[in-house]
């Protein structure tokens, strides 16, 4: 995933919302996985440290998330709405944001798997509650990891499409006054 977006000339920063003992808790708990406000937590905390860091400072920022970390990305991106300018679910969790959804105000794409049918539900739901910019995108014959032939690969042409619509394009035609 991150490749493709980088193949897109788009700046990637990858990491885990828990750490490798929090993951070690949780393959036995499953209970820091739903900390929702931990992760948004910790995906601000990132966002905040980019934002405050001489080389990155400039750049506009997108959420990707997958599964819960979707539901974190849409609760970081409220509280920080000058900041992210649009966000990727694949295969995600938006329901789980709950009455933020409405106060999102970054455009919004949920992409969901063909046959990950109550997570197709889920994202149905959530979508509805979007105000932003939103678009829901059912990738056929996927399950809820994208790991049949090509999911994957697609998911990521959808996302890439869609930050380079929401960001790119847009820092390139409002570019920052020098």
């Amino acid at each position: 995933m991150a490749q493709v977006l980088r193949d897109a000339k788009l700046a990637t920063l990858l990491f885990d919302l828990l750490t490798p003992e929090e993951e070690l808790e949780d393959i036995q708990t499953a209970r820091l996985r739903f900390d929702i406000k931990l992760l948004a937590d910790r995906l601000i905390g990132a966002t905040d440290w980019a934002k405050d860091n001489d080389s990155t400072r400039d750049l506009d920022i997108g959420y990707f998330g997958a599964s819960t970390g979707a539901a974190a990305a849409l609760i970081a991106a409220v509280e920080r709405p000058d900041v992210v300018r649009a966000i990727v679910s694949r295969g995600g969790r938006p329901d789980l944001a709950g009455g933020v959804l409405k106060r999102v105000r970054a455009p919004t794409l949920l992409i969901v798997g063909g046959r990950d049918y109550p997570v197709i539900d889920m994202n149905r739901d959530a979508l509805a509650k979007l105000a932003a910019e939103k678009e829901m995108i059912i990738v056929p014959g996927a399950t809820h990891l994208f790991e049949e032939p090509g999911a994957l690969e697609e998911a990521a042409r959808l996302a890439t499409d869609w930050f380079v619509r929401h960001i790119k394009q847009e820092h390139e035609d409002n570019p920052s006054p020098a």
